[in-house]
Order: C-alpha cells, then sequence, then structure tokens
C-alpha cells in the first residue's frame, strides 16, 4: 500500500462536479439521516477540501453510497458514512487488517480491511457508530461489515464485525485472517 499513499489525492472538475451532483441527490432523498441540515454548507466545506473529496469519490466508487449523518456544531464538522443498503460491494472479501494477511499461507484474500480505509482516508466504524447507523435505517440484512475491533480482541487473534437480522445488531467474532464474499468494511470522514 506504500506506493498507493504517494498518489496525488485528487479528483477532477468534471468528476468534482458529478460527485457533488450525485451526493446532493442522495442527500436530499434521505433528509431523515440530517435533518436541520442545509446541503449548500456542506458543499462548500467539500469543494475547499480536495484531498477529503478524494476519499469521499472512493467511498462512492467502492460501492458506499456516502451520506451525511452527523453534524458536530463544536467542531463545525459534516460526518460522512457509508449508507449503501448492504456492506460496499466494492470491499468485500477482504480479512480485517495486515497482519491477518500476512498469516494467510494460501488462499489469501487481495487486501485488507484497515489499509484500504488507511488508504483511502476513512476509518472503519467502531460499534457505537455501526449501532448509530442502523438508527437511520436497515443496514447489512444480507451482508456485514468489519467493524474496529478492540486491541484486546485482535491480540488474541479475533477481529469483530456486525449486521442486522431479525430486526436486530448482531455483533459476531471471526479470526481476523477470515473473509467472505458477503463482508465488507463501513467507513465514515469528518469534514
Amino acid at each position: 500500500m506504500d506506493e498507493f499513499n504517494k498518489l496525488e489525492k485528487r479528483i477532477s472538475l468534471e468528476n468534482q462536479k458529478q460527485l457533488l451532483d450525485t451526493l446532493q441527490n442522495r442527500f436530499e432523498k434521505n433528509m431523515n439521516r440530517h435533518k436541520g441540515l442545509e446541503w449548500s454548507k456542506i458543499q462548500l466545506k467539500l469543494e475547499s477540501n480536495s484531498e477529503k473529496l478524494w476519499s469521499i469519490n472512493e467511498m462512492e466508487k467502492t460501492g458506499g453510497e456516502p451520506d451525511v449523518i452527523a453534524y458536530n456544531k463544536e467542531n463545525d464538522e459534516f460526518t460522512f458514512c457509508d449508507c449503501s443498503s448492504e456492506s460496499p460491494i466494492g470491499r468485500r472479501s477482504y480479512c480485517y487488517d495486515s497482519e491477518a494477511l500476512a498469516s494467510r499461507k494460501e488462499n489469501k484474500p487481495k487486501n485488507n480491511a484497515v489499509d484500504v480505509a488507511k488508504y483511502m482516508g476513512i476509518e472503519i466504524l467502531s460499534e457505537e457508530l455501526y449501532r448509530n447507523l442502523q438508527k437511520l435505517g436497515k443496514f447489512d440484512t444480507k451482508t456485514s461489515s468489519w467493524i474496529k475491533t478492540p486491541p484486546e480482541i485482535r491480540k488474541l487473534g479475533g477481529a469483530i464485525f456486525a449486521d442486522f437480522r431479525y430486526n436486530t445488531i448482531f455483533i459476531y467474532h471471526n479470526g481476523a485472517e477470515s473473509y467472505y464474499a458477503a463482508r465488507a468494511f463501513r467507513g465514515y470522514l469528518s469534514i
């Protein structure tokens, strides 16, 4: 992943306009996620931060369908989160982190969730954020998403993931080296 960190993280003006239109349409169709917020203020923030706009574009390109889910008045920050109904399709079949990837001797996945999130400039959702997201809709009813694993669990070789079944949020564990076609990770960033 080191060679990717050297890439310039900017999108063309044409792609920027297309992304902003997509984000605005999603924002307007899902006002329950961000009651009382105005798109014009969010757009100004996005246009003035090309690196974070690039990150949101990466979320979009990988199927995350990012949308605003929170506003921190104290810091004047908007939080974008992956709001695709199922785990982002372009980020599936990853194990949890680089240590887990290195530990696999056969049938290695193409990458890992922690490094891909870092490259994209986003954070993996914590259990708390995942639970908050589920208050805004029903997500991961057929898929699952890796969530930020506490160090004490990771030290023992495990990682945690979540999904929504039977009108309930389930938090599970797996070996960090495991990966599945129906598991990705959800991310967020604040701008």
